[in-house]
């Protein structure tokens, strides 16, 4: 399945994603630049994965994410965090938002 990374600067990072897969492992698996995302390797203790999505939302968001996304810089209705976004072949196109800051929350 397709899944498409806009940067704040404007670049558009269009990859490819396996079904069963998060946003975070799609970064990762796919060597994607995108400076200090998934800090924390996908435990649900940073919100440097944060995204916002723009072409469907994927299922709701559990409590432990949501409040590690009451944390996160530029939050918006539909901020999602990648570690908890999985892949499914009815989220191919997906199109996301990476923000301008990174908030890792640990630090």
């Amino acid at each position: 399945v397709k899944v498409t990374f806009q940067l704040i600067n404007g670049k558009r990072l269009e990859t490819e994603a396996k079904v069963g897969d998060t946003l975070l492992d799609v970064v990762v698996n796919n060597d994607l630049n995108i400076e200090g995302y998934g800090a924390c390797e996908g435990t649900l203790t940073c919100s440097t994965c944060h995204n916002a999505i723009y072409s469907r939302l994927p299922e709701e968001a559990c409590d432990e994410e949501r409040d590690m996304l009451d944390l996160a810089y530029g939050l918006t209705d539909t901020s999602r965090l990648g570690c908890q976004i999985t892949m499914t072949k009815e989220l191919d196109g997906l199109e996301v938002q990476v923000p301008e800051t990174i908030n890792d929350v640990r630090s």
